[in-house]
């Protein structure tokens, strides 16, 4: 091994399940060798059957598909707002100034704190959830992709003016297009948080949703069906990455020279 040096798909897919292979070896030691509880920590096959049966018999399904929908509904309302508003802050500097204190003061407000303001406004319904995932979201992108936007190089900027660049051209042709690359890598990564918030959302006043059965397994002490809840959510978040992965290489192949 080398530091900055690039292995091969083989060889990453490989080290990658590697490590899952070791988590579940570590896991079914610590469980069926009887160093923990399983109550306080379900084996691997108990939690695979619990799994089947909320699948099968308590319609978790349904459950998977209303926290899907959540986290894409109040992510993509937050990306809709927050990328011309980033864009603009980024390209001009005066309205980086009138709105960057502002978005720097809330981007580190929790999202969990707010949900006891959105119970009062919005009620428990699906507009206080997605309201959640859109605090936790909306700021992080606008500063994200202001600070992307406004680093563009500055001797593109300096050769499209040159060439009779407008103002209004030199964003549209030259500051978006050199961003989008890294803006999709930022929307990206946001997702990935969008999902922590959808859970603490669920966890309070839902009535469904993967975060809603997690709190009735805790009850219960059903660790088996709460392990099988967290996986879920990593896969699905595993997917949505490999998807936002394989859309950035396809529509930015120029951004993947020299990795």
């Amino acid at each position: 091994m080398k530091p900055l040096t690039p292995v091969s798909p083989t060889a990453r897919i490989a080290l990658g399940i590697s490590f899952f292979a070791l988590f579940i070896a570590v896991w079914s030691l610590a469980t069926f060798g009887g160093f923990v509880s399983k109550t306080f920590l379900a084996d691997p096959i108990m939690m695979v059957k619990s799994g089947y049966t909320l699948l099968t018999e308590m319609d978790f399904a349904k459950d998977i598909g209303m926290t899907v929908w959540r986290v894409l509904g109040g992510f993509l309302l937050a990306a809709v707002l927050a990328l011309p508003l980033g864009v603009m802050m980024g390209a001009y500097k005066p309205i980086e100034a009138f709105f960057e204190p502002f978005v720097s003061f809330a981007r580190y407000l929790p999202a969990s704190a707010f949900i006891p303001l959105l119970i009062l406004w919005a009620g428990i319904g699906e507009a206080q959830k997605l309201a959640v995932i859109f605090i936790g979201s909306f700021f992080q992108l606008v500063l994200m992709i202001a600070v992307v936007v406004g680093n563009t190089r500055r001797d593109l900027v300096e050769a499209a003016y040159t060439l009779g660049a407008t103002d209004a051209s030199l964003v549209k042709r030259v500051l978006i297009p050199g961003a989008a690359p890294e803006i999709a890598e930022i929307l990206r990564m946001v997702l990935g948080w969008a999902w922590t918030y959808v859970i603490v959302a669920e966890l309070i006043g839902a009535s469904s949703g993967i975060g809603h059965m997690i709190t009735d397994s805790q009850a219960l002490l059903a660790t088996d069906q709460i392990i099988f809840g967290i996986i879920v959510i990593g896969l699905i978040g595993l997917i949505s990455d490999l998807f936002f992965k394989v859309a950035n290489r396809k529509l930015f192949p120029w951004a993947q020279l020299g990795k």
